[in-house]
This record gives structure tokens, sequence and C-alpha cells, in this order.
């Protein structure tokens, strides 16, 4: 028995360790150069991959930035001409009022005037991106109908009509009260009305151009001021200002392009403005026609 173990032992001399321990070393070496080539070749995959899609990326960027500085699609080139045209008729339609008299003014439009301008005053404020030059433009409208309302106001009070007046100031308080509650309260509705589950409901109520916003009154106030250029298609010519009707028609053109780039899109701003520049064009030709064709074939 002792005989067997020093034969054993006699076998595992150093030198059979060692060259067992080498050839362990080396197989792990190899096997950890493999890994590592492995891991070099995945790096690199992934590499690019990252590559390719930053390349996307950059791509999409470089494509969206062409398209956002075209023309076309310049949010600000488009609100900055519908303010001009927007100045030049607040501008004639100022001009106009102040050189005629007081006796001519109508309450009810100079103060549909005041509502109109006031909701797209704050209008222009609010919408993304602001238009600070469409904003004054309304703003100054503003203060020339309220003068133009205290001109008619005092030339009624000066003709003895005190009780019309009266009747006036009460309608337009009831009015401004009106005004104020549904400013006050259409927050809370519609936060009811979004979180109620109603469907088709709470999403109306919800939307950022919904009837509880800004967004939606300022070109419905436009619907009912642009109402009678509507219905109007066989207005006298000599009843039709060239300067007038061409910054309507300008202002159509604009404000519906426009309102299909600003945040968030408004397509009723922009059916209200088709529509404006259709009847505005309509009338501008008869105009032109009238006056300048067939005045001259006479």
């Amino acid at each position: 028995m002792f005989a067997a173990h020093r034969s054993i032992i006699a076998k595992v001399n150093p030198e059979n360790v060692a060259l067992l321990t080498s050839r362990g070393s080396n197989a792990f070496q190899r096997t950890s150069d493999k890994v590592r080539v492995a891991t070099r070749r995945l790096l690199s995959d992934e590499s690019k991959e990252s590559a390719k899609e930053a390349t996307k990326e950059a791509t999409k960027a470089t494509k969206k930035a062409e398209t956002e500085s075209s023309w076309w699609t310049s949010v600000d080139l488009w609100g900055k001409l519908g303010a001009l045209a927007g100045w030049g008729m607040s501008g004639s339609a100022i001009y106009d009022a102040s050189m005629s008299g007081p006796e001519i003014i109508s309450l009810k439009m100079t103060s549909v005037l005041i509502v109109y301008s006031s909701l797209f005053a704050r209008w222009a404020y609010i919408v993304k991106p602001q238009n600070m030059l469409l904003a004054s433009c309304h703003a100054a409208n503003v203060a020339a109908q309220l003068n133009q309302l205290r001109r008619a106001l005092e030339y009624k009070i000066e003709q003895g009509q005190k009780e019309e007046v009266e009747t006036y100031a009460y309608n337009a308080a009831a009015a401004l009260g009106v005004g104020v509650g549904a400013v006050l309260g259409a927050p809370v509705v519609r936060s009811k009305l979004a979180s109620a589950n109603l469907g088709m409901v709470s999403s109306v109520a919800a939307a950022d151009a919904g009837p509880f916003t800004v967004h939606f009154w300022a070109p419905m106030s436009k619907w009912l001021i642009s109402g009678a250029s509507f219905l109007e298609f066989d207005r006298p010519t000599e009843k039709i200002s060239i300067a007038q009707y061409t910054a309507l028609t300008a202002t159509g053109f604009f404000f519906s392009r426009y309102a299909l780039l600003v945040t968030p899109i408004n397509y009723n701003l922009c059916s209200v403005n088709i529509a404006l520049f259709g009847s505005s064009a309509w009338h501008l030709g008869r105009k032109i026609n009238a006056d300048y064709i067939q005045g001259k074939e006479d």
C-alpha cells in the first residue's frame, strides 16, 4: 500500500504540475482573447448603429430646418404680413371715422368692433409664437373705437337722446357682466367637462382651440363682423372702398395661411379668413371692373 502511494507521488512531480498549469493558463488566455475580440466587435457594431441613427437624426433636423426657413412655412413672415394688413385696415377705418361726423357712428357696430379687437389683441398676445405687432394693432383699434363711442354718446346727449344713451349703457353693462362671468367661469366649466369622460364633449372642451378659449371666440367675432360682406354680393360699387377692400382681401389671404402655422393650429380662424378673402376679392374685382374697365369703355 505504501508502495502504491509512493508510485503516485513519484508521478506528480513539479514538471508535470508546471506543464498542466501552463496549459491551463494558455487556454484561459485564448478564451479571454476571444471574449475581448467578440466584445470589440459588438461594441463596434453598436457604434456603427449609433452613428447611423445619429446621421439619420441630423439629416431629419437639417431637412426640418430647411423647411422652417422656407417663406411658405415661416410663421414669423406670415404673422408680420397679417399684422401689417391689419394695421392698414385699422388705420383706414380710424382715418375715415375721424374725418366723419359723430352722427353716422353706429353704437352697435362700434361696440362689436371693441369686443372683436379686444379678443384678437388677447389672442395675438398668447398665441405661439407671440405676435406683438398684431396685438398692438388691435389695441390701437380698441382705443380708437372707444373714442368713437365717446363721440357718439356725447352727440346723442347733445341732441336730447338721453334715454337712448341710458338704454345703451344698461345693455352694455349687462353684456359686460355676462362677459366677465364667462371669462371667470370658463376655466372651471372646462375642467369639469374635460374630466367627466363624456366622449366627444370632453374632447372638445379640452381642445387647445376649443370653445372655452380665446382661440375659438376671436375667429367667431370675425364671423359676426364679416357676415354682412358675405351676404351683400350685389352691394353697389359706389359704396365700395378700394383701399378698404384691398386691405380686407390681403388680410384674408395672409391670415388663412398664418392660422395654420401658429400653435395651436386654428382651423376656425383659417376658414373665416378664406371666406373673407373670397368675398372681399369679389367686391374688389367688381369695383375695379366698374371704375377702370367698364368706366373706360363708356
